[in-house]
């Protein structure tokens, strides 16, 4: 990439949302350690660097730092909260906890409109989340916006280029947040708009070809949009070059092995290899109970059974899978990065390098509204791309409990009916995810003149920009009511629906 702004990471759960955002203003960016040497950043070439916010205080010993050369690496720096309290400490300033924070959407008073609030006006809502705040600021800052409770909401040094807000830009709560970016990366670090998809397809395609040569390339195919993407990227790159595995380990929603055949066929051809393992997954899953075993059975039979097809291939040098950025970026925070693990991740198509392939991953500098261009850029019918996330485990997380052919199609069943409810109901596309989660457990109810002891069933219906963060959609009564009504009338074993009310933090989106 010809131009590259750095997001250091201190732990923030926005971290990957700043990127997202600069990234959306057209300007490549990469999330880094806080830790990252000088020397390592300069290698690198950023034009700009931005710190971000974090959940750990300056006040605290232990707290995450970063290396103060890279103060002097000459280039603008823009620190977000945590980001900015850094900032003032490491230069000279002092930062005390406030008698009283500020979170939530507040009133800013900008008090200097010529530098990140360029052309923004004179007052600004913006989105805080803090408890401690800078007291006096480093010499050569001064204040360019104050709140009543944070004298220095914003801070400056037009000199060297260093900036720091104490609200988070980055957030939709701010309204013009994304402003405030762009007068950073534009206005002061003179950024270029040089980051398309388009650019992105060709210089990938180009890289491709070079590295694949004659070779054959296998692609692991799950169905979803990310390893539907990178197969049409190969494609596109090398042609029949490419063969790929799709895996059906009879976990997966109902028809959905015919509906990747019918697309992969009809809508955009491809040479794909079906694979069927029904048997060997659910064996393997037989009486497991807990999540983590559940995930892990899962991986290792799924890397035993495409490695078995994969040897088939004469002349296949390259594994091709669909890697995301945020996959990397989660993948260090559970091998010691600042962010916390909350449990294994869903993407169980990871496949380990032992295999014998060298390993392709051109997606891995994406999010998902990226790769999602992608596939539109390269042809990928809509009804492809307008899949909703699908764990990698499958149905498998979404049957608390034992994972047996019966418990699969009750839940098959009710999740057809949901899948189904949603699309009448006419805001599809405002809804991330909609699903069923059978329940380990059975109510007492009344069928006809008969007692019934059958299963509970939960809707999990959840809206959300990139997944991290998640709100339970208010569906009107009259949709809830229909889907209760056609689960317990045509899903034979459940008398009972309830409906998941909770929001991502605390809850997870998946129930394991």
């Amino acid at each position: 990439m010809d131009e590259m702004v750095a997001v250091l990471d201190f732990g923030s759960q926005y971290a990957q949302l700043i990127a997202r955002r600069i990234r959306e203003l057209g300007v490549y960016c990469e999330i880094l350690g806080h830790n990252i040497s000088k020397d390592e950043l300069y290698k690198m070439a950023p034009a700009a660097v931005v710190l971000s916010g974090g959940p750990a205080s300056v006040l605290e010993q232990g707290h995450p730092v970063m290396d103060p050369r890279i103060l002097d690496i000459g280039v603008p720096i823009f620190g977000i909260c945590y980001g900015m309290q850094l900032l003032a400490v490491m230069l000279g300033g002092e930062v005390e906890k406030g008698r009283s924070g500020e979170y939530g959407p507040a009133g800013i008073d900008v008090i200097n409109s010529k530098g990140i609030f360029h052309k923004l006006g004179d007052s600004l809502d913006v989105w805080m989340s803090h408890g401690d705040h800078v007291k006096v600021m480093p010499e050569g800052f001064h204040a360019s916006a104050s709140t009543y409770n944070c004298p220095a909401a914003a801070m400056e040094d037009n000199v060297r280029k260093i900036y720091g807000v104490q609200f988070h830009p980055e957030v939709v709560h701010t309204p013009k947040g994304k402003e405030i970016l762009s007068n950073f990366l534009f206005h002061i670090a003179g950024c270029g708009h040089d980051w398309t998809m388009d650019r992105f397809i060709e210089t990938s395609v180009a890289h491709l070809r070079k590295s694949i040569g004659n070779s054959n390339v296998i692609c692991a195919l799950s169905g979803g949009v990310d390893s539907s993407v990178v197969a049409a990227l190969i494609n596109r790159a090398v042609g029949s070059q490419m063969k790929a595995i799709f895996v059906d380990n009879g976990l997966l929603r109902n028809n959905e092995v015919d509906e990747i055949e019918s697309i992969f066929t009809n809508d955009y051809p491809l040479d794909v290899h079906i694979v069927d393992a029904k048997e060997e997954f659910l064996s393997a899953l037989a009486g497991v109970v807990d999540p983590e075993r559940k995930r892990k059975i899962i991986g290792e039979t799924f890397i035993r059974v495409f490695r078995e097809e994969a040897l088939k291939i004469k002349g296949a040098r390259f594994l091709a899978q669909g890697t995301l950025y945020p996959d990397i970026i989660e993948s260090r925070s559970a091998h010691g990065g600042p962010s916390s693990t909350i449990k294994s991740h869903h993407n169980v198509g990871g496949l380990p390098e032992y295999l014998g392939f060298e390993l392709l991953e051109p997606l891995k500098e994406l999010f998902k509204d990226e790769v999602r261009i992608i596939g539109r850029e390269l042809g990928l019918p809509k009804k492809l791309l307008e899949r909703k996330p699908f764990p990698g485990p499958g149905l498998a997380v979404r049957i608390i409990g034992d994972v047996t052919e019966g418990n699969l199609e009750v839940l098959r069943n009710a999740d057809l009916i949901v899948k189904e409810e949603i699309r009448k109901y006419g805001k599809y596309d405002d809804i991330w995810q909609s699903f069923a989660v059978l329940l380990p457990v059975k109510s007492v109810g009344v069928m006809g003149d008969e007692r019934t002891y059958a299963n509970v069933i939960a809707l999990r219906i959840v809206t959300s920009l990139d997944g991290m963060t998640a709100d339970w959609v208010k569906l009107p009564y009259e949709i809830l009511g229909k889907m209760s009504s056609r689960i317990i009338n045509e899903v034979k074993g459940v008398n009972r629906v309830v409906y998941d009310i909770s929001s991502k933090p605390p809850s997870t989106i998946e129930w394991e």
